[in-house]
């Protein structure tokens, strides 16, 4: 079940809250920290992309999608954390993966259309927005955090919180 949170933003985005179930996401991984990524010389999460999208399958025929999962904080948006490209396909035609839960709890869901990978960081811009700001009504519990894509223009970047 899902609740609508009553908020100001800019465009088309929309924002609820969820209670999201555990869920396995398999996948490959990275670390990186928000400073490196803001360094095209430092950046790793496109390539981690590029490598998933050259070297795993999905099988979007049968319901299957595709993750962005973020876990192992550090600490905050200051420290290190881990990036896995993923999708919830489980089968062995992905190849050797590695796996991550989803942690079940809370969930501030940003959800937006427009064009890959541009409403991507569009809609991060307003999850930095939202939680930047002192009216934020909820926290960041750093736990799980995951960008869904359910489909070719459409994204949910859910954020765990406290």
């Amino acid at each position: 079940m899902s609740q609508t949170v009553v908020m100001e933003t800019k465009g088309k985005t929309k924002v609820k809250i969820v209670d999201v179930d555990e869920k396995k996401i398999n996948g490959i991984t990275t670390r990186t920290t928000n400073d490196d990524e803001f360094n095209s010389k430092n950046a790793r999460i496109a390539n981690l992309w590029q490598t998933f999208d050259s070297n795993v399958s999905v099988d979007y025929k049968n319901g299957n999608r595709v993750y962005g999962v973020y876990y192992n904080y550090e600490s905050d948006a200051n420290g290190e954390f881990s990036v896995l490209a993923g999708t919830d396909q489980n089968d062995s035609s992905t190849g050797k993966l590695e796996n991550i839960n989803i942690i079940s709890g809370k969930y501030l869901v940003f959800e937006a259309k427009g064009e890959m990978p541009q409403v991507v960081i569009d809609t991060w811009g307003k999850v930095w927005e939202y939680f930047s700001s002192s009216k934020a009504e909820y926290q960041r519990a750093y736990t799980t955090d995951f960008e869904y894509y359910k489909n070719e223009n459409e994204i949910e970047v859910c954020i765990a919180i406290k």
